[in-house]
């Protein structure tokens, strides 16, 4: 993980603001509905979507396939796509 430099205390009630800055950056806006996971004794918060949205078409369907530990998911279109993209590349002398 990332680290940001930002110290945050919790309030009487438990809460903690996410400054406007990481909010900005990572395109969270108010009403935004985040997931709290737990990873040994870290606290993550993420973006929640029902189901995983597709990185190439934001496509989000069960049927999506998830890989690379979860943090890669693809639409069957997407997937597609991304792989004519690929053999493109690999095929362009240039690259």
């Amino acid at each position: 993980m990332k680290s940001t430099g930002i110290v945050r205390k919790l309030d009487q009630l438990g809460r903690i603001v996410i400054p406007k800055e990481l909010r900005s950056m990572l395109n969270i806006e108010i009403k935004t509905p985040l997931a709290i996971l737990i990873d040994g004794d870290q606290i993550v918060l993420e973006k929640y979507q029902p189901y995983s949205a597709c990185l190439i078409t934001g496509e989000s369907s069960d049927e999506n396939i998830k890989l690379a530990n979860g943090s890669i998911c693809l639409s069957k279109e997407g997937a597609e796509q991304l792989i004519k993209e690929l053999q493109e590349k690999m095929n362009d002398p240039h690259r």
